[in-house]
């Protein structure tokens, strides 16, 4: 098979002749760029670069000799921009190793050693901590209560870090022609490579309330000001739904997948009932997903985490074809619930590797055995990619990675 034939026939829920695998198709199933230098230099690749792409959460575009090392089957419309030397310009991380920020991206060092991230007006928008390995959004434009209508509610967005300092391809999304160029990039990218391709194009409607509002703010809203939080969904969609249909008419014969975002979920459980979820949010998912699936060729990828297993039935009914990242280790999330509760449903993709302490803490024997223990059960009768739990992590050791893929290319009969 070729990479987009086994990442297809994963989510059509048929067992490919190998195990399909993820590394850098969204910043959510990626790789932080200190985790990614140490990678290459357990593996001593030289040259090259680190080029961090998300600089919110700090992971990089994979080059192409980790791609192939690892045997990754998709990758990212992002990694078809910003592709001249001068779109990049070089930093040091907090560990001394070095990496290349894009061109547009200048935050500020402060006295006390942390960076501060600007908006071209002024406003502090986001900022890392000393020691940190990612930016933190300071700015909530709604965090003293709801505007009286959201005419201006596009401005207000792009003041938030997510979108002020977002990913490629949409840190070009204010240029002429921007869906002509991204349709010649994606056909382009889709002709060079067996790899299928995949589109992050988020249109979060919960958490763009929490990004607004603060979530503490945010979850009470959701009993106290009902008004504002219909209103607020509905102005999101309508945003929303400009984007999709576009995805859908310029890429949806090119694109394979369609990332979508939404974090509905925490530890120990969802961050509201399914009631709520069906309340606000269930009708504007299955909008979105539906018009996917009736408009264009795409398969519908959530990245929602945490403990998401009392969500599951809805977002399947909205039309998901894909979870992300499968946090098992939070309540309910077990791997044999979700495997033989909606394997048939849905297409877990993620919950391949114990990021909270095994690549941290454990051995590279550890690593593998966790690893093959997770595909004897998400592999059967297919509906499963590989990826860790989420980002690899700085503190995750490189001979744990590389030992991850490893056992996924040790996995038995496959």
């Amino acid at each position: 098979m070729t990479s987009r034939e086994r990442i297809l026939t994963a989510i059509n829920h048929k067992e490919a002749d190998r195990v399909p695998r993820d590394l850098g198709s969204t910043p959510s199933s990626n790789i932080s760029a200190i985790a990614y230098n140490n990678v290459k230099k357990e593996l001593k690749l030289k040259g090259g670069h680190t080029r961090i792409y998300d600089v919110c959460q700090q992971v990089v575009i994979p080059e192409e000799e980790i791609l192939e090392k690892f045997k990754i089957d998709i990758v990212d419309i992002g990694r078809a921009f910003n592709t001249e030397e001068s779109d990049w310009r070089d930093i040091v991380l907090s560990n001394g190793s070095t990496a290349q920020y894009p061109v547009w991206f200048h935050p500020v060092k402060q006295t006390d050693g942390q960076y501060f991230a600007y908006l071209k007006d002024g406003r502090l928008s986001a900022r890392m901590p000393v020691g940190a390995t990612f930016f933190d959004q300071v700015l909530f434009p709604y965090a003293d209560g709801y505007p009286d209508n959201f005419d201006n509610l596009a401005q207000d967005l792009a003041s938030v870090q997510w979108s002020a300092f977002t990913h490629s391809p949409w840190d070009h999304a204010g240029e002429p022609d921007f869906w002509t160029k991204m349709r010649e990039k994606a056909m382009t990218l889709r002709a060079t490579t067996d790899k299928a391709v995949m589109l992050v194009i988020g249109c979060n409607l919960f958490e763009w309330g929490t990004f607004l509002r603060r979530i503490d703010n945010f979850m009470m809203d959701l009993y106290l000001e009902e008004d504002s939080v219909f209103k607020l969904v509905d102005a999101l969609l309508e945003i929303h739904m400009e984007n999709v249909k576009k995805a859908c008419q310029y890429l949806g014969d090119v694109v394979d997948v369609i990332r979508f975002g939404d974090d509905l979920g925490m530890n120990t459980g969802p961050l509201m009932s399914p009631d709520l979820y069906r309340k606000y949010f269930k009708k504007g998912h299955k909008q979105m997903f539906r018009y996917v699936k009736e408009h264009s060729n795409m398969k519908t990828f959530l990245h929602s985490c945490g403990s998401i297993y009392r969500m599951l039935p809805d977002l399947i009914d909205s039309g998901l074809d894909i979870i992300n990242p499968v946090q098992t280790s939070c309540f309910e999330m077990e791997p044999g619930r979700l495997k033989n509760e909606f394997g048939k449903d849905i297409t877990f993709w993620g919950g391949g590797a114990d990021v909270v302490s095994l690549l941290n803490r454990g051995t590279p024997e550890q690593v593998k055995e966790d690893v093959k223990r997770r595909l004897d059960i998400f592999m059967k009768d297919g509906g499963y990619v590989f990826n860790s739990i989420h980002n690899l992590m700085p503190d995750h050791r490189a001979e744990n990675i590389i030992a991850m893929y490893e056992a996924v290319d040790e996995f038995g009969g496959y």
